[in-house]
């Protein structure tokens, strides 16, 4: 089976090329990623804890899902696509925010250097996650998050502290529920 390719992008977004996943966090080179933010209509966030087999962030706390859209496709579907693989449902999603970060993960000595796009969505069914992807998912309120990121931050990925940095500065981190 041919390695996955991720998408390498200029700053602004804009694609470059193509290469390998592995080298390209070998590297660090900038490349398109995709975040998912899940709630449920009380307004807990669905968090996943990172397979222990991952090959770098293994066993960290993090948003819903998190990936790379393909060649070719759109971070959108890449969203749908990916929501679905790990996590076994797929729910509406709203594009948010886009932003770039680049993290060591001293365990693997692999960068992730990523033009992160930001999607939320709610959802309250029940679901079967992949367990070659998840080794454990939880519904959390957000406070609650909040205290816990403070008290344990390295138990959380360097990306997702970003992204609810982010959607606290928008006023956007409780998910209002249209009725």
């Amino acid at each position: 089976m041919a390695e996955e390719q991720v998408v390498l992008v200029n700053e602004q977004g804009e694609q470059i090329g193509l290469m390998g996943k592995q080298e390209a966090h070998e590297k660090g080179l900038l490349h398109k990623a995709i975040s998912i933010i899940i709630y449920n209509s009380n307004g807990d966030m669905l968090l996943q804890q990172r397979a222990l087999t991952k090959y770098h962030w293994a066993g960290i706390w993090s948003n819903t899902c998190c990936s790379h859209p393909r060649d070719n496709e759109s971070y959108a579907a890449a969203a749908s696509r990916r929501l679905m693989e790990e996590c076994g449902f797929s729910t509406e999603l709203t594009e948010e925010f886009n932003f770039i970060y680049k993290a060591k993960d001293e365990a693997s000595g692999l960068t992730e250097h990523e033009f992160d796009t930001v999607f939320t969505g709610i959802y309250d069914g029940d679901f079967t996650f992949n367990t070659d992807e998840i080794e454990a998912v939880r519904w959390m309120p957000v406070e609650e998050l909040l205290v816990d990121i403070k008290t344990n931050p390295d138990t959380y990925s360097f990306w997702f502290k970003i992204i609810l940095e982010e959607l606290q500065k928008r006023n956007q981190l409780h998910y209002r529920v249209s009725i």
